[in-house]
């Protein structure tokens, strides 16, 4: 016999194989996790649209490719899945009617035979890295409720972390996987440009900025969902040996982080040398990546202004103050004083930034840095109804590491290595050049096997 929670505390694999050995009917698990999602999600607000009566008909149905078929999940609030509203963290679709159809992304994950039990919380259309919508009210960390769970994709690190489901989508556009992945315990992978199968509608500028894969709780699980979802035409192969890491603690902004997130780093960087690679320390990112930071902000406001400019179109008339957050409609406000002339010098800015992470990456192999300036803030800290220019350079400063990866196309993971002296998840995030996914990958693996974290658990 096995308590309930030790199983939902499992892997996706080690749920698999319980399914595959007749340990565990997918029945059974299916209501572990509903009835885990019932008693815990009240209090953090992780699960933004249930859809347990969905789940129960796929268990029948569904005969899955893959070896996870049976597995619970959730999908984020912005991804179109047939049959279920799309809200985006937002008032203004509050009440959406259902999607009508999904995309290849969605589609994979169906013939793995996952069954889904409802969509993630995100704040509003993804904008912030915390979780924290007027439509939903915040997203609490399970390791401290006081705590921003990270975001955009909160409500699904909330999720793993915390035991409702094993995996959950996620999607990255400036720090979006990474960010709650540290913020939570959890394992997330941001895949290299192109390489997951497409999630969404065609954007000029999503296209170039976002990645989507699966949150986990091991490296085993992200190794399996990464190469699931990829595209066949994509092949990638870790580089074998001792590789060459270049640890750096300073963002783009050249600030140094809080000094327990440096010295997670750290001590991550000394774990690298156990295992007999070769770590180097730079004080500095080399300025023409550091110039990523500035651009980000830039495009960031044009993307804020697209999507108030459709619920504009949609509004007909109404006044939008009351229906958008003031976070959206002031990125939206600054974004209508550029001009095209800057948006074209937006673009080729990506691909210079994509040329000198390139460059960077001919001499090393891995970048090791933090994935956000400081541990879990408090909720409320930016959150998007503060005074929009103090959030402005707040937020900004919080993820001067992450967006990085976002403009250049590169892979990035967060692994939970290790935590604060109050108990609170530290992730260590490893970068690669494009394609190096693989290589991250067997990376996080060795490291999870020198430092492994399964035995932890957020006292929800």
């Amino acid at each position: 016999m096995v308590d309930g929670a030790d199983i939902l505390f499992l892997d996706a694999h080690a749920q698999a194989e319980l399914l595959s050995h007749g340990h565990l009917t997918a029945d059974e698990l299916r209501e572990l996790s509903t009835a885990r999602i019932e008693a815990v999600d009240p209090g953090l607000t992780a699960v933004s649209h249930r859809s347990f009566d969905l789940a129960r008909r796929q268990t029948g149905a569904r005969h899955g490719a893959g070896r996870m078929q049976g597995i619970p999940w959730l999908v984020k609030d912005s991804l179109p899945y047939t049959g279920l509203p799309m809200e985006c963290g937002s008032r203004f679709l509050a009440d959406a009617p259902v999607a009508a159809s999904q995309f290849a992304l969605a589609d994979r994950l169906d013939a793995a035979g996952l069954l889904l039990l409802g969509k993630s919380a995100v704040p509003e259309f993804s904008l912030l890295p915390t979780t924290e919508s007027a439509l939903l009210g915040p997203t609490a960390n399970p390791w401290d409720r006081t705590r921003s769970a990270g975001g955009s994709s909160g409500g699904a690190a909330v999720a793993v972390a915390s035991g409702m489901v094993p995996v959950a989508h996620a999607a990255d556009g400036g720090g979006s996987i990474r960010i709650p992945a540290s913020c939570c315990g959890v394992v997330g992978l941001k895949p290299s440009r192109g390489a997951n199968l497409r999630a969404r509608g065609f954007h000029l500028l999503e296209d170039i900025l976002v990645s989507d894969a699966m949150l986990t709780r091991s490296v085993r699980d992200t190794a399996w969902f990464a190469r699931w979802l990829r595209p066949a035409h994509v092949q990638q192969q870790a580089k074998p040996g001792p590789l060459r890491i270049v640890q750096c603690n300073r963002g783009m902004n050249g600030a140094l982080p809080d000094p327990a997130v440096a010295d997670a780093i750290d001590r991550t960087a000394r774990l690298c040398a156990e295992l007999g690679h070769h770590v180097e320390r730079i004080d500095h990112l080399p300025a023409d990546l550091c110039a990523a930071g500035d651009l980000f902000r830039l495009l960031w406001q044009f993307l804020a202004r697209d999507g108030v400019e459709h619920c504009r179109a949609a509004a007909g008339g109404r006044d939008l103050s009351g229906l958008l957050e003031p976070w959206a409609l002031g990125l939206a406000e600054r974004a209508a004083m550029m001009d095209p002339v800057q948006l074209g010098e937006c673009y080729a800015g990506i691909g210079e930034v994509t040329r000198a992470v390139a460059r960077f990456f001919e001499t090393c192999d891995v970048l090791l840095t933090p994935v956000v300036a400081s541990p879990p803030p408090l909720l409320g800290h930016l959150a998007g109804t503060r005074d929009f220019d103090a959030l402005f350079a707040d937020m900004f400063d919080y993820i001067a590491y992450t967006p990085l990866q976002n403009l250049s196309g590169t892979p990035s993971i967060s692994l939970p290595l290790h935590l604060t002296p109050d108990g609170l998840p530290v992730g260590s995030m490893l970068s690669g050049p494009f394609g190096g996914d693989e290589t991250l990958l067997r990376l996080a693996a060795d490291l999870e096997e020198a430092s492994p974290w399964s035995h932890r658990r957020p006292p929800v």
